[in-house]
């Protein structure tokens, strides 16, 4: 039985061909995730600063402003950035070839027409060099076509990764986006807590990944590096012999310089069932974290299929 839907198109987009926009891209996605961070109070390891994968691009959700909800979407349909608030106001910034320090100018006077007032740590995390927003002339490129394409591979992502949440009954995260590396990830918890992570993301101070990995966890995710991006799984703390188990479908294989399990892109999307595919490495890879690390698997582990099994005994049962 193939699980992928007959609907599913995972497309083909060569990192090389996009890389400029991309980084831009990602500039902007920080701005937005620190207007977002500013605005909501910490949910444990930043669940609260993420973007959701939507059916037009990645959404902010709710963001409490003054007094009254903002939130804001990246388009990826129409290619402007929507920023809606409770008392009915709307406005847009055009996504289109620009400086990183114009397309932040341009929200900042957008922001004041809708009376909105936020400070941001005006300069990016997770990269180096990190160039201030408003200096920023160094990243300018937007392909609308090439982001439409990346954000349809989030969407493919996101359905397979939002199935694989639903088979863990412990606490997981949302199937979301975090703009510090622009990834998508889900994480799942064992429920034991963790040693202190040591830091050393480059501009981002140690105690933000402390916060991050406070918890012992097994994550996933999809990243758009490598070839045509790259899937990844890792555990913290990483138990005995973690690296040497098997990691699923062929094409996957442990990185050592990354500390990570990876899955290019391209194998998941040439494979004949590619969902079926993504979750053999996702399974794959939580079983080698929870079963070194002594999980509690019969508790944590739930079928995903149990709704549908449900419902479908309820049927058998009133003929």
């Amino acid at each position: 039985m193939t699980l992928t839907p007959a609907k599913a198109v995972w497309p083909t987009l060569r990192v090389d061909s996009w890389s400029d926009t991309r980084d831009t891209l990602h500039m902007w996605t920080q701005i937005i995730g620190k207007l977002k961070m500013a605005g909501t109070p910490l949910v444990n390891h930043w669940w609260n600063v993420t973007f959701a994968v939507s059916a037009r691009g990645l959404a902010t959700g709710a963001i409490p402003v003054d007094g009254r909800l903002l939130d804001i979407e990246f388009d990826f349909v129409d290619h402007e950035l929507v920023l809606r608030t409770s008392d009915g106001r709307r406005a847009m910034v055009a996504l289109r070839p620009r400086t990183v320090a114009d397309f932040y100018a341009e929200l900042g006077h957008v922001l004041g027409r809708l009376d909105i007032v936020v400070d941001i740590e005006a300069s990016p995390n997770e990269v180096d060099p990190a160039i201030p927003f408003a200096e920023d002339s160094t990243h300018h490129s937007y392909d609308g076509d090439a982001v439409t394409l990346f954000w349809q591979q989030l969407v493919q992502a996101e359905r397979v990764f939002q199935f694989w949440r639903a088979g863990f009954a412990g606490k997981t995260s949302p199937v979301h986006v975090f703009w510090g590396s622009l990834d998508l990830a889900c994480t799942r918890f064992s429920g034991r807590t963790a040693p202190l992570h040591p830091g050393g993301a480059p501009n981002c101070a140690d105690w933000v990944m402390e916060e991050a990995y406070s918890r012992e966890c097994a994550s996933a995710g999809f990243w758009p590096g490598g070839a045509e991006g790259t899937f990844y799984a890792y555990a913290y703390p990483a138990p005995e012999g973690y690296s040497g188990r098997p990691a699923g479908p062929d094409g996957a294989e442990w990185d050592s310089t990354l500390g990570e399990f990876v899955l290019p892109y391209d194998v998941v999307r040439k494979s004949p069932d590619p969902d079926a595919t993504l979750l053999h490495f996702l399974d794959a890879t939580y079983a080698a974290a929870a079963d070194l690390a002594h999980w509690d698997r019969k508790l944590l582990d739930v079928d995903p299929h149990r709704l549908d099994r449900r419902l479908h005994l309820d049927d058998t049962a009133s003929l």
